[in-house]
Order: structure tokens, then sequence, then C-alpha cells
């Protein structure tokens, strides 16, 4: 809200009409020995003029650096439209639609997201969103095990996001499914076929395939599915939605398409905003359907043949049934939702294909000018979306160290999750980088391995 309605007089007269003298009373049940002591590091109020400047200040103190970290957080161009609409008021504080006949607009902007998504990855359902992507990974886990009934193990190659990992595993594994990992090949960056063989002699629910995986890498996804579908197990598809303005959709992967896709909304008009609010995704075929977690929106018709839009297959016990529910994930990502809506919208299908597009020429510019850079190597070969994996000749932490210093956030240091791959770092490029940025990155990485030889 932009400021708070009610001023110290009209306070005062909703307690003389409710018969208290002041707001305290109205918590007196609570025992003394229970109320929090007062706060003393907090400080008094401050008026708009002065929060202002005192946020000011701080966004200052964080800098302004040019950035080449990806690493699931991707700085993409947002149209201004994005969100001057996401905020209007109608939209901004939007609950969730239970009652149709009173939310027609958000569920109409809900059915709008669903087709999109379905139209970006192929397949024929989809929720209308899960916390982020990492959650709604988890989540197809746990709908996978569902719908196998005999096994409760998950393929999980190490190629897929670590911070995935850990959250599919904080949030499935307490519920006996085990997640089996799966090791990457250390020349090519990717998961191969034979090591999903060599860990799917027994019986498994689901393999999970990230595209791209995490070092950026593109997996040989029609192998690896089909490789799957034939031990009987479905595939989960991980991907990245600005990719598959480029890459096959999950649905055409092998003969029989992914199973279930799920990803993070965040490059669909999300600011990098301190890590967060981001939205997962999640899309199915058309027979899982009814182990879909969170809402979905349908379109109908009323007795006099006007269209309208309901949540539909599911009712909102559904979600409040505790382990008897297919899913207790009970309120959606509504806002994020809808800036990814209108950015997709304004973009439409040939402006998300300039994005990879332009993404990907970039990532490609910048390998080649920091490889230029004397002992910088690609640490594999295979080919890539938007993020790339360098060797350095030097310490990975303190290089980073002296880039930041030099105004670039230089990438991801990946030996916090992948002890093996010591100095290397994971970079990214989006549309948002220039030449010159490219350049200013190449020159600020040969001075700051000079000033650390």
């Amino acid at each position: 809200m932009p400021f708070i309605p009610h001023t110290e007089d009209d306070v005062r007269e909703m307690l003389a009409e409710i018969g208290v003298s002041r707001l305290d009373d109205l918590f007196d049940e609570i025992p003394a020995s229970l109320l929090g002591a007062r706060l003393a590091s907090i400080p008094e109020g401050l008026n708009e003029m002065q929060i202002s400047r005192l946020i000011r200040e701080r966004a200052r103190q964080d800098g302004h650096y040019l950035n080449f970290i990806g690493a699931g957080a991707y700085e993409h161009h947002i149209p201004s439209a994005v969100w001057q609409v996401a905020t209007r008021g109608e939209l901004y504080s939007a609950y969730t639609p239970y009652q149709a006949e009173a939310s027609q607009g958000t569920l109409q902007l809900l059915y709008e997201y669903q087709s999109m998504m379905c139209s970006l990855t192929g397949l024929d359902v989809t929720n209308a969103s899960l916390y982020d992507g990492a959650s709604a990974l988890a989540e197809a886990a746990l709908m996978a095990v569902r719908l196998h009934k005999h096994s409760r193990r998950i393929l999980m190659p190490a190629s897929v996001h670590p911070a995935y990992r850990k959250v599919a595993r904080t949030i499935a594994a307490n519920q006996d499914i085990e997640f089996v990992e799966v090791p990457y090949c250390t020349e090519q960056g990717r998961t191969l076929p034979e090591a999903i063989a060599a860990r799917g002699r027994t019986e498994y629910a689901a393999l999970i395939v990230a595209q791209p995986n995490f070092f950026g890498v593109l997996e040989d996804v029609d192998a690896l599915a089909d490789l799957a579908h034939a031990a009987g197990a479905a595939v989960i598809a991980c991907v990245n939605p600005i990719s598959l303005a480029l890459l096959k959709p999950p649905g055409k992967w092998g003969a029989d398409g992914a199973d279930i896709a799920v990803g993070d909304g965040q490059p669909l008009g999300i600011p990098l905003s301190g890590g967060g609010p981001y939205f997962g995704f999640m899309v199915c075929k058309q027979a899982l359907v009814r182990q879909m977690p969170g809402r979905i929106v349908g379109r109908t018709v009323d007795l006099e043949g006007r269209p309208g839009f309901t949540l539909t297959l599911q009712a909102r016990e559904q979600h409040i049934r505790r382990s008897k529910a297919t899913s207790n994930i009970c309120t959606n990502q509504g806002l994020a939702v809808t800036a990814a809506t209108i950015y997709l919208s304004l973009l439409g299908a040939e402006g998300l294909k300039n994005v990879a597009s332009a993404s990907h020429a970039n990532t490609r510019m910048l390998i080649e000018r920091l490889t230029h850079v004397p002992g910088v190597t690609r640490r594999f070969a295979s080919p890539v979306f938007h993020e790339a994996v360098l060797g350095l000749p030097a310490s990975a932490g303190q290089l980073l160290a002296k880039l930041r210093a030099r105004g670039v956030l230089g990438g991801y240091e990946l030996s916090r999750d992948y002890p093996e791959l010591v100095n290397s770092v994971l970079v990214c490029a989006t549309e948002t980088k220039t030449p010159a940025d490219i350049e200013h990155y190449g020159q600020a990485l040969a001075e700051s391995l000079r000033a650390v030889a």
C-alpha cells in the first residue's frame, strides 16, 4: 500500500466504538510473561522523506556492477510496461481466486499464462505456478512416485542445479524417496546415457534431465528420455524457459516426450531482487493431470454460452488435507506470474526467440574473449546455451574478489558445490550485455590475473 489510511482520530473512534481505550486491550488475554520486550535495536518510525533517503543511501552502498553471474538467476531486460501493469491495484493485491464470480480478471490472466507455458514446453496442461523452480522439482519427484507406485527411487544427475538437488532432498527425502545421484562426464560436462544405464539396473520412478544443465551444457535429451521410458520411468525435464524459444521443447524429447517439465519463471520478467520472489512452473501430459499439485484454471461457458474461467479439477480442500492431499502447496506466486504473463505477451514468440538468440550469441562472444586471456580455458567442450564453465590459472575466489573491486561480478565459483572443479567459474551473458561490456570483463580479468600472479 502506498500509505496507511487511518489517522490517530480514526483509530480512537474505532476503539471507542468497540468499547476499548487502546489497541493493547484487544490482546489482554495474552499472559504478560509471553509478551515480548521492546525491540531496542529497532529505531523509531521515519516519515516518507526520511525513509526514501535511507533506502537510497543503502542502495548506493550495494554499488553498481557489471554482472556475468547466472547460476539460476538471470539478468534480462524487462520492458517498463511489465511492472507498470503488474503493480496496478486490481492485480497487485489479488488473492487466490476461489470465488470465480468475483475473480474473472485474475482467472483469465492465469488461463492465458497456462496457455503460453503449454505452448512453450510442448506439453498439455500446466498449473498456475508453484513457489520456485527448486520446490517445483521436488513436487515433480513426489508426483512421479505417486504415478509409478512400485519405486520410490529418483535418478538425479549431479549436473542438476545444486540448490534444486538440496531442496528436492529436503522436501521429499523424509517421505522415503531416495535420490540416486548420477555423475556427469568430467570431459563433456553432461550426463552420459551409459551412466544412466549403470544406475538404472533396478527399478526407478523417474529420471530428472536438466536442459541446459547447471554448467550451461546441453544434454542429449532424446537419448536420455528414451532410455528412461524404456526402463518404465517417467522423465522430469528441468528447463530454462528462455532457452525453449530456441531448443526442442520437453514435449518433443525422444519418441514420447518428457512426462513433466518444471523450472523457474524468474527469467520471464522477474528482476534480480535479492533472491526473490520467483515462481516455479510445472507442465505435464494430459494423462497425468490428476496428480498435478497446485492450482489449475479452466475455461468454460455459462448457461447462456458466455465464456468464463474457474479453478478446475481440484477442490480447495485438496490443498489442506495434510498427508491425504496431493499437495500442500496452498498459495501460488500470483504477482510474479502476472508479470511473466505480461512479459510473454509483450515479447511474443519472435521477441522471446530474439532474447534467447542474443543471449546465446553474447555468451559465445564472452567465451571467445575470455579464453584469449592467457591461462583461461573452457572446462567442457560441449555446446552450451548462455552459460559456460571456464578454468582459471589462479584461485577463483581471489580473482572474483579482484574483479568485484573493478566493478565486475565475474561468475559463480563452482568449487563451492563441485570440489573437483577447483579454480573454475560459471559465467553467463544475456541480451543485456554489449561488446563493450564483454571487452571490459576481458581487460579486468587480465589485470586481475596479473595482480594475483
